[in-house]
């Protein structure tokens, strides 16, 4: 198929990519067996059935490599009371990506203050001056202070500090913080959230959302496609606050995507190089960190910046059009001259119908939200091989007609 340029893809109307989805199909928990929610299945041919998330690994091609995202989901939201005001008024800090240092790793493990760029509820109760909290960290009495340093627009910069050195940010969150559910869920978090909205692979703290794909593996899964001798690899993209914002103009050209964080191995970089697997993307930031990755390489095989993917790059007229293995040299080249094991980058990268993928050829996902731009990317996948656009439509009309649930708890997809 064709790649579409900018001109097109930018006048692409949102209006087209809605549906009807009753409140009732959204599911506000996981099942208690997160493996037995329902799958649906689409396969090469088109063909449509309905498996169960367990049946998987069988499912899975004897030549393809999964790779999923171990990103981890942080207590976010913090609540803090203007109490030494006397009008207690409840202000919530929801922090997105770390301002200083900017570093995910080197910001969890600070003891001395950190900033963070937050969202601020209830925020005209915030004028001037510090916030602070008390909580216990492992047996310590901490105070934690908030300070705004800066607003633009609707986030502003968070300046956090603390009176233990022996404590570091990330137990400060781990102690006060809320697990950040997402809005269409239609609830307060729940205890239970701190466990359900956690991947059983997430590790690498950083992100305010999670990759919901990825809720339906357990041990049992993973082993039984370890016993098909299908390798598991794992990258990083910490999700962000935007996954939720929806498409709020007319076409999808003027919706601004957001910037999300990614980090990819080497070892992940050189069997891409190889191209001796199908690669099978678990979730749609999964399939988002690959495809980025394909057209950094592109940019530096043209000396272009690769610290961040621009949203329309991949449409545009100058791109290179390299094969997935030129793209990954690039990429390892880059890795030799920095001394670097592993590539980090920014990626606004925006995939919408008559995207052209490189890297993935199957995917994990579950169900998306109606006019997201998580629908455009699931129909840009579905649509490659010149269909009328109207794939992702008939996959959701066979869900709705059946008993599927819909969003982050709900059931999963597998195309192929």
């Amino acid at each position: 198929m064709k790649t579409m340029t900018t001109e097109n893809i930018t006048g692409i109307r949102i209006d087209d990519y809605d549906y009807p989805l009753p409140e009732g199909r959204i599911a506000p928990h996981p099942l208690p067996e997160r493996d037995k929610c329902l799958l649906l299945v689409r396969g090469a041919d088109g063909s449509l059935s309905t498996r169960v998330f367990s049946d998987l690994p069988d499912l899975l091609p004897a030549d393809s490599m999964l790779v999923y995202n171990n990103t981890r989901v942080i207590n976010a939201r913090l609540r803090f009371r203007k109490e030494e005001h006397g009008d207690g008024a409840l202000i919530e800090i929801f922090a997105l990506e770390p301002a200083k240092p900017a570093d995910y790793a080197l910001n969890f493990a600070s003891t001395e203050g950190c900033s963070w760029v937050c969202l601020v509820g209830n925020s005209k109760r915030w004028k001037e001056g510090p916030l602070s909290q008390r909580v216990t960290v492992d047996g310590r009495e901490v105070t934690l202070r908030a300070t705004r340093e800066s607003k633009d627009g609707a986030s502003s910069v968070v300046r956090f500090d603390w009176d233990d050195r022996e404590v570091t940010f990330s137990q400060l969150l781990g102690a006060l913080g809320e697990i950040p559910i997402p809005p269409y869920l239609n609830r307060s978090t729940e205890e239970s959230d701190s466990s359900d909205y956690q991947t059983v692979f997430s590790r690498v703290e950083g992100s305010v959302a999670a990759p919901t794909a990825g809720l339906h593996f357990t041990p049992a899964v993973l082993e039984a496609i370890d016993r098909r001798d299908i390798p598991r690899r794992e990258l990083t993209l910490h999700v962000g606050a935007g996954t939720f914002q929806p498409v709020k103009s007319d076409t999808i050209g003027e919706h601004p995507m957001h910037s999300e964080f990614v980090t990819i191995g080497r070892q992940l970089i050189e069997q891409l190089a190889r191209g001796d697997r199908r690669v099978i993307a678990v979730g749609t930031t999964s399939v988002r960190t690959l495809e980025s990755l394909y057209h950094f390489g592109c940019r530096l095989s043209r000396g272009l910046d690769a610290s961040l993917l621009p949203q329309w790059y991949p449409y545009s007229e100058d791109h290179p059009d390299l094969t997935v293995g030129e793209a990954m040299e690039h990429i390892l080249t880059h890795l030799d001259t920095t001394g670097e094991d592993t590539f980090m980058a920014s990626t606004r990268l925006m995939i919408a119908p008559g995207y052209r993928y490189r890297v993935v050829e199957g995917m994990v996902t579950n169900f998306h939200q109606p006019r997201s731009t998580l629908l455009l990317l699931v129909s840009a996948f579905l649509n490659q091989r010149g269909a009328d656009g109207q794939e992702w439509r008939r996959v959701y009309d066979y869900a709705l007609a059946g008993d599927y649930r819909f969003l982050s708890y709900g059931d999963a997809c597998l195309f192929l």
